[in-house]
């Protein structure tokens, strides 16, 4: 596969103002030790110091810093595949322009001007500089070379993968170059800055690159001046961000001078969101010069294996979450596990509303995504005080099993809704008898025992609720939907499927997550005794009255499962890559054994569409969902092979 990860460094050297000779040392000796970079930036004027002040009408610094960025640009020869972005003063005829040059392979590539100079309270840069807001299309004499100038330049390097260069400034305004760059094709942007450091300051700067990178679909390194720039009434921070489609991947702050902070920047993940999100037009290349660019992958390999990929990662410190769906930090989960909830509940209560049915009917089986459901259902409630919840438990003589049974009842009491109860076993007996199947369970294999029970409950929850006046609301999530782990116009309907966009594994969180803040300890009790007991669907006889038939083992871990559906869906990514990705996040497991569950998820996932095209309504919570009707539209019938061949292949 193609390897699309590009190892970006933002640089804080130790510098001295007005020592350009000096600065360029300190450069190249950071650039030979991260020679295994594709892209480093330096901070804004670094080849001077930006607090030269008015030394930069000084032709001694000017020719200075020409002579060291030759210097620099000469020892890149020996650093193939290494672009460097450093900040420098460049004179063009009768002005002086704060410029952002890329060097590399020996060459300078391109001289890009800062298009806005601050001219108020500490920062009086017009009193030196001019915009480059007009400098177009020129090319000039540069430390021995010519050089394209200008704000139209985009630097390209191999696969197409462009970069463009804003300065400080040019990020605080509302149009910013990064922005029209980005149209024209830019993926990566770096900023090249000096921003002092006051009050309130650090964290403006971070929400304005992860916002710039989460609006463009970019990657962007920040920069800034370092510590060494501190003098009369200015301290510098040398605060470094590296951010990726609007999620920080690097963010320090008053790091040693002499830093180097790394990222890789994944460009495929910037190309499917630009594809997927369709009101991002490109427009304006007819604007833009761009010019050839040496800038090697990570690793330095264009094409590499799964293996390979789970080896960058490793070497380069990358976490890849084995949850994907689950935010790693337990505050941030527990307040995503709050907001599905509420997203839910006031879809819920909008079709309680919207329908004038203020009955909920719901079958509660002691499992996770049932009781999901039902805390769907009583938070709704608080939303529509008319709402009247009718919970059925409806066992399984020999099937269900004891701690199941007690769990379901245990929940129905603590959340106080209307609880009843059907044995379901005299049903289905009859029906598989008056079908010819005849009432045991056959072995392994047996669906028709299976789903029997499965409709039997959908059935009785079906009529119960036209007899009640109600609505039956669905329990099944999103996990179970992608592997169609679900018996068809059984569990699989509803009247309203609240579970429908949330994952397996969030599920699972949801419920801890409310047990922990429900202040209820008996309904604590229950939620996480649920949250602890094996998923299983309870269609077998029990063991004795234990649960003898657990769903990772037919369908694989969900968790495997999840990770497989999140990067296949929300970035459109190939087998081998999201089987890299999984080597990466689950290490204790062999090559193979992820080959055969990547295998075994593609099958599923193809094979059971047909179940989803048919869904019922259920609000949609997070980026990843299969409904039908908005985010995921397939062919029932569409071939599995291309996946299935490259799966196998890896």
């Amino acid at each position: 596969m193609r390897n699309w990860f590009i190892k970006t460094g933002a640089a804080v050297p130790v510098l001295r103002v007005g020592d350009p000779a000096g600065n360029a040392a300190r450069i190249i000796e950071m650039q030979r030790a991260h020679r295994d970079c594709s892209l480093l930036v330096f901070p804004e004027l670094a080849v001077t110091g930006y607090t030269a002040a008015d030394l930069f009408g000084q032709s001694a610094l000017l020719c200075g810093a020409e002579q060291a960025l030759r210097t620099i640009a000469d020892a890149s020869a020996a650093l193939p595949g290494l672009l460097t972005a450093v900040g420098i003063p460049v004179a063009v005829g009768n002005d002086l322009y704060n410029c952002a040059a890329f060097v590399g392979n020996g060459k300078i590539y391109g001289l890009v001007p800062k298009t806005n100079l601050p001219n108020y309270s500490e920062f009086y840069e017009a009193r030196w500089f001019t915009s480059g807001r007009d400098q177009r299309g020129k090319v000039i004499s540069f430390a021995g070379q010519e050089v394209p100038f200008g704000t139209d330049l985009l630097f390209e390097a191999a696969g197409g993968v462009k970069v463009a260069a804003e300065i400080c400034e040019d990020l605080w305004i509302p149009d910013r170059p990064s922005t029209r760059a980005c149209l024209a094709g830019a993926e990566i942007v770096v900023n090249l800055s000096a921003s002092d450091e006051t009050l309130g300051k650090e964290d403006y700067r971070r929400m304005l690159v992860t916002e710039q990178s989460g609006s463009c679909y970019c990657g962007y390194i920040y920069v800034s001046a370092g510590t060494d720039e501190s003098s009369t009434d200015l301290v510098f921070s040398g605060h470094m961000l590296i951010a990726e489609n609007g999620t920080m991947l690097s963010d320090v702050n008053f790091p040693e001078s002499g830093t180097v902070q790394t990222a890789l920047i994944d460009v495929e993940k910037i190309r499917y969101n630009r594809r997927h999100q369709n009101t991002f037009r490109q427009s304006g290349e007819d604007a833009y010069r761009v010019i050839p660019a040496a800038m090697q992958p990570a690793g330095s390999a264009e094409e590499m294996t799964a293996a390979d990929l789970a080896a960058l990662l490793k070497k380069e410190k990358c976490t890849v979450a084995e949850n994907p769906f689950v935010p790693a930090d337990d505050a941030e989960r527990g307040r995503r596990s709050r907001k599905i909830l509420r997203i839910q509940a006031n879809g819920l209560a909008t079709r309680v509303r919207s329908t004038g049915i203020h009955t909920l009917v719901i079958g509660i089986s002691g499992g996770l995504d049932s009781t999901l459901a039902l805390l769907v259902c009583h938070e709704a409630r608080k939303i529509v005080p008319e709402i009247r919840i009718i919970a059925y438990t409806m066992p399984n003589e020999g099937n269900t099993s004891g701690r199941t049974y007690r769990n379901a009842i245990d929940l129905m009491k603590a959340l106080h809704v209307e609880a009843r109860e059907t044995a379901i076993g005299p049903a289905v007996r009859q029906h598989l008898t008056a079908i010819g199947h005849g009432t045991e369970y056959r072995g392994e294999g047996d669906t028709t025992y299976e789903n029997a029970q499965a409709r039997m409950r959908t059935y009785i929850l079906m009529d119960a609720a036209n007899m009640e006046n109600g609505l039956v609301v669905g329990t099944g999530d999103l996990s179970e939907l992608a592997l169609g782990w679900c018996t068809y116009n059984g569990d699989h309907m509803s009247m309203y499927g609240v579970n429908a966009s949330v994952p397996k594994t969030l599920v699972r969180y949801i419920c801890s997550s409310y047990a922990a803040t429900c202040g209820d300890p008996e309904l604590a009790r229950v939620l996480n005794d649920i949250v602890d007991t094996p998923i299983t669907p309870e269609l077998t006889p029990s063991n004795h009255g234990q649960i003898a038939q657990k769903t990772e083992e037919k369908i694989g871990r969900y968790d495997l499962n999840d990770f497989f559906l999140y990067y296949m869906l929300r970035w459109g990514f190939a087998p081998e890559k999201i089987a890299g990705l999984a080597m990466a996040a689950y290490p204790q497991m062999t090559k193979d054994q992820i080959r055969q569950a990547l295998h075994r998820f593609y099958s599923r996932f193809f094979h059971q569409q047909f179940k989803r095209s048919c869904l019922p309504d259920g609000p949609k919570v997070g980026s990843v969902t299969l409904s039908p009707r908005g985010d995921w539209r397939m062919p029932s019938d569409a071939c599995a092979d291309l996946w299935l061949k490259e799966t196998d292949a890896i």
